[in-house]
């Protein structure tokens, strides 16, 4: 697709590393961002399908109607952007013009039981629709590690059952998880870069990173590789190694602190330079790219989900405003591919009220 279209070195393998992989994915972090599957190239018949993802994610944490396979468990956001204008700099998008623009949203763990019990190493996800002034949208799912685990929609596959909980210890199983490291080496050394980066207290202070790397091209035409993050105002203070109780405890501390004060993120632009990789999402990129301040998200209202609400949504990562485009990356199509067909089915199915409740929190106050 041309961005002027309109959208539609191995590391080694060490225990430490396994350790730390482990540590980072949870009992069932080890499949987060979303399903990861595409429709040209690998998904042919007989190999990988969206289909075949998603019955994957079904295999694992069981079929729940009416719910995401991934990142089931999740709270309704509302809010507001407002563009400082500085992101026209490198993107002719709308949404980087000065202005405000209405955002939805939706926190969520990883994961594809809805009402899984949170835990700090749990994966977090934020999705975000923006609706701009000339009918277009932004979409994009993010999370709050800085690589992901995969590069390929065949290392995701694989890695999900890997990662699948043993019945015995509700973890997965080490020896299984060691063999398929020792298979992908660059899932190695993205776990031990998430190793590095300890989760946050909560929803409110995490830095939730879009991943995968775009193209932005601006005003005269200049195109560039471009990730993007959104870094809290508020303060970060580290998960408590003594877990808090309470099955909903990072929903419900969520829901508390917005009812109280607005909750704010900086919208960073980061730009690749030459040489940086753009269709590998284990890597990052070196430090001190320019990044661009492009703005301020505000999320001042939650909501239970329901029908009308961002449960409804589907976060497709290429739904995306005229001036930015998909990169290279082939887990780029995967999602949009395997979100596709994730919503096709939820859509369909009964629903059954979420395990995290606004009204409920609010009254218990």
């Amino acid at each position: 697709m041309s961005d002027e279209e309109k959208p539609d070195a191995s590391p080694t393998l060490s225990r430490r590393g396994v350790l730390l992989g482990l540590a980072a994915l949870g009992g069932i972090a080890a499949v987060d961002v979303g399903g990861f599957l595409y429709a040209g190239g690998w998904l042919t018949p007989g190999r990988l399908t969206p289909s075949r993802f998603t019955d994957r994610f079904q295999q694992v944490f069981g079929k729940h109607d009416g719910f995401r396979r991934n990142h089931a468990k999740g709270l309704s956001a509302s809010g507001h952007f407002i563009s400082n204008g500085a992101g026209a700099e490198i993107s002719r998008a709308v949404v980087f013009q000065p202005g405000e623009f209405a955002v939805e949203g939706r926190f969520s763990l990883s994961g594809g039981v809805p009402d899984v019990a949170d835990a700090n190493a749990t994966v977090r996800g934020l999705g975000l629709l923006f609706t701009l002034p000339n009918g277009e949208q932004w979409r994009t799912a993010m999370v709050n590690i800085p690589v992901f685990f995969d590069n390929t929609p065949e290392g995701f596959f694989e890695r999900i059952l890997a990662s699948k909980p043993d019945p015995a210890t509700g973890n997965p199983d080490p020896d299984k998880m060691a063999a398929f490291l020792a298979r992908h080496p660059e899932t190695a050394a993205a776990m031990e870069i998430i190793g590095q980066n300890p989760p946050s207290s909560g929803f409110d202070n995490s830095t939730f990173y879009g991943l995968n790397a775009f193209r932005v091209t601006d005003s005269l035409g200049a195109v560039r590789p471009v990730r993007w993050m959104v870094v809290p105002e508020q303060p970060f203070e580290p998960a408590d190694p003594v877990q808090p109780p309470g099955r909903d405890y990072l929903f419900d501390a969520l829901i508390r602190k917005v009812a109280d004060t607005p909750l704010y993120w900086r919208l960073i632009l980061t730009i690749g330079q030459p040489g940086d990789p753009t269709n590998d999402a284990t890597v990052p990129w070196p430090p001190h790219r320019h990044a661009i301040d492009a703005g301020r998200l505000t999320i001042d209202s939650v909501q239970t989900e329901e029908q009308g609400n961002a449960r409804d949504i589907n976060f497709d990562p290429l739904i995306l405003p005229y001036g930015i485009a998909r990169s290279d990356d082939p887990l780029l199509s995967a999602r949009s591919a395997v979100y596709a067909k994730s919503f096709q089915r939820r859509s369909s199915e009964p629903k059954t009220p979420s395990a995290v409740n606004v009204e409920r929190v609010l009254d218990e106050r």
